[in-house]
């Protein structure tokens, strides 16, 4: 029986091995060695998260006694409840949300449609309007704080809308700045990508009857999807960090994002680092849930072309 088991495994042809052990790769020293590289720095980028998260498990007398690196003897969730009890977290995450949510959808509902009519259209100069807005990606905001700080305290705005009268001190001020500055970036990711969806299908939908607005939300936005999930992650990890803008344009503290909300766990004369920790974990959660739920399609954005000779 051995035998004929035996006879029959060798007459099987090589198409019958499993497609896996067929398509597997062999392993070169150069694959390892990249392996090895991505991994260290993975591990360097995660350090300090991790770091971060155990040290705000544990008391601040045990780390200051035996040291960040020493094994725990207790861990527990007490600077979680008091970090945000104490630094009023709801109400600044609140603020937040009323500035990066409109800030984002914005952006990118101009930078689509510019690069929509940069791409499909013959404009002239579009070739250095786009460059304009990718130049304005380098100027450094630090220039542009005085003359916008004047700017703001001089543009009237209605009571309801704000309550200094003017632009400074509002929501609607720190929205107008990332709107500002995150448009050129996203035009020039969203022109690229528009340049490779076939120009065919807009000129059947002119062929029927398809206005521009009709070209711009039923044809090309669907397509723009990989994109745009993309660049939403992006565009509000950046917006939810920012610091400056917050600091410059606003003065009222109950209007501050959560980035400030961290001052309020220092004190004057002592400050409770594993404390500091538990806030700094819970200001990261928003932006770690908005890359899990669009990390499909900000995988196949960054990956978009790859696969096109």
């Amino acid at each position: 029986m051995s035998s004929v088991t035996a006879a029959a495994r060798a007459a099987t042809p090589p198409a019958a091995e499993p497609a896996a052990r067929r398509n597997r790769r062999p392993l070169r020293p150069a694959r390892i060695v990249l392996y090895v590289f991505l991994t260290v720095v993975a591990l360097g980028w995660l350090a300090p998260l991790l770091l971060a998260l155990y040290a705000s498990l544990r008391p601040y007398q045990e780390t200051a006694q035996y040291g960040y690196f020493s094994w725990p003897h207790k861990l527990s969730l007490d600077y979680y409840q008091q970090a945000w009890s104490g630094a009023e977290m709801p109400r600044y995450f609140r603020n937040t949300f009323f500035i990066a949510v409109p800030a984002v959808l914005l952006t990118l509902f101009f930078a689509s449609f510019v690069a929509f009519a940069l791409a499909r259209f013959k404009i002239p100069g579009r070739k250095t309007m786009l460059v304009a807005f990718t130049a304005g990606n380098l100027l450094p905001p630090q220039v542009m704080v005085t003359p916008l700080y004047t700017a703001y305290t001089k543009i009237p705005l209605p009571e309801w809308m704000s309550s200094s009268l003017t632009l400074y001190d509002s929501y609607l001020g720190l929205i107008a700045i990332h709107v500002a500055f995150q448009t050129g970036f996203c035009v020039f990711v969203l022109y690229n990508y528009t340049q490779t969806i076939p120009v065919e299908l807009t000129e059947a939908a002119v062929v029927d009857g398809a206005g521009v607005w009709r070209q711009y939300w039923q044809i090309t936005m669907p397509l723009l999807r990989p994109a745009l999930g993309a660049l939403a992650t992006l565009e509000f990890t950046w917006i939810y960090n920012d610091f400056l803008w917050a600091l410059v344009l606003m003065s009222s503290g109950d209007k501050l994002p959560v980035t400030s909300a961290l001052n309020n766990l220092r004190g004057q004369f002592f400050t409770d680092y594993n404390l500091l920790a538990a806030g700094s974990v819970l200001v990261a959660l928003p932006t770690l849930i908005v890359f899990f739920a669009l990390q499909k399609q900000f995988i196949s954005g960054l990956t978009l072309g790859a696969n096109k000779g």
